[in-house]
């Protein structure tokens, strides 16, 4: 992970944007957010969305500034003069262009691509159209120092649209794929009170989990950070208490409760695993 990170970081001060690609669950937005604080600049966050309208990206006229001037300089005798304008309020793809922010685009691919087309000028070209804005300022230079961060799901997740191959040209995509057990053992560690012995536990209940429900892939190691969150509470002479290790069981089958597995056939085989490593 450090690796990708420092590769990442290295594209970035390049000039260059980056993709983080890969299945629920392997640390995208984790790294993505890491990233974007070693840049040591401003950042902000967008999630995606299918029913984002371009205006949720750039912005839009949202309402207009009322000037009204009263020349009364002889007694009820007077002119009034109005002046209307319509008042432009910037989203956070404009303000990281105008501002040189850095940009972290969650998840971009939930978005319709003809939304994200917008983004195709603002890689290759360095400016962002602002369509519907002041006839004089139709369009800004993106500042040199702007950067953008996306991440995004396989294209089999629901509600996930497939990108335009013009807007993959303009990124370096790296792929994150199944933790090792050294990464998800370390993880586990850094987010739970639990000791390196008993953090290896849970992630070997959780690996071996994967092996007798195949089907159970969306088991990463938000698993291995849950289950340790609920031995951390309980002390080590507990952890084969019957309450412990049911727990256990049902947090093991709730991250796959869209997968088509027999848990009644299964149960045995769970309870069993988890008395073999805890």
């Amino acid at each position: 992970m450090k690796e990708i990170s420092e590769r990442a970081l290295r594209y970035l001060d390049a000039g260059l944007s980056i993709h983080f690609s890969g299945p629920s669950g392997t640390g995208k937005t984790s790294l993505a957010l890491r990233v974007a604080r070693n840049l040591e600049r401003p950042f902000s966050i967008i999630y995606g969305n299918s029913d984002f309208s371009s205006a949720d990206l750039i912005g839009g006229n949202y309402g207009y500034r009322r000037k009204k001037t009263v020349d009364n300089f002889i007694h009820n005798v007077y002119t009034i003069e109005e002046d209307f304008q319509l008042r432009w309020l910037d989203k956070q793809l404009t303000k990281a262009c105008r501002e040189g922010h850095v940009l972290v685009y969650d998840e971009f691919s939930r978005t319709r691509p003809t939304i994200n087309n917008i983004l195709l000028s603002v890689l290759e070209e360095g400016v962002l159209f602002l369509p519907g804005f002041d006839a004089d300022k139709q369009s800004i230079t993106v500042h040199p120092e702007f950067r953008i961060i996306f991440t995004s799901n396989p294209l089999e997740y629901a509600g996930v649209h497939k990108t335009q191959a013009a807007l993959e040209d303009r990124m370096v995509t790296i792929e994150l794929n199944e933790m090792d057990r050294e990464t998800e053992v370390a993880i586990t560690i850094a987010n739970s009170n639990l000791s390196d012995e008993a953090a290896e536990k849970v992630v070997d209940i959780v690996r071996d989990y994967r092996v007798i429900a195949p089907s159970s892939n969306t088991c990463t190691v938000r698993t291995c950070i849950k289950i340790a969150k609920v031995m951390s509470n309980e002390h080590l002479s507990e952890y084969r208490g019957s309450t412990t290790m049911n727990m256990v069981a049902e947090i093991l089958f709730s991250e796959s409760r869209h997968q088509v597995l027999n848990r009644k056939e299964l149960y045995p085989q769970v309870l069993s695993l988890i008395k073999k490593h805890l």
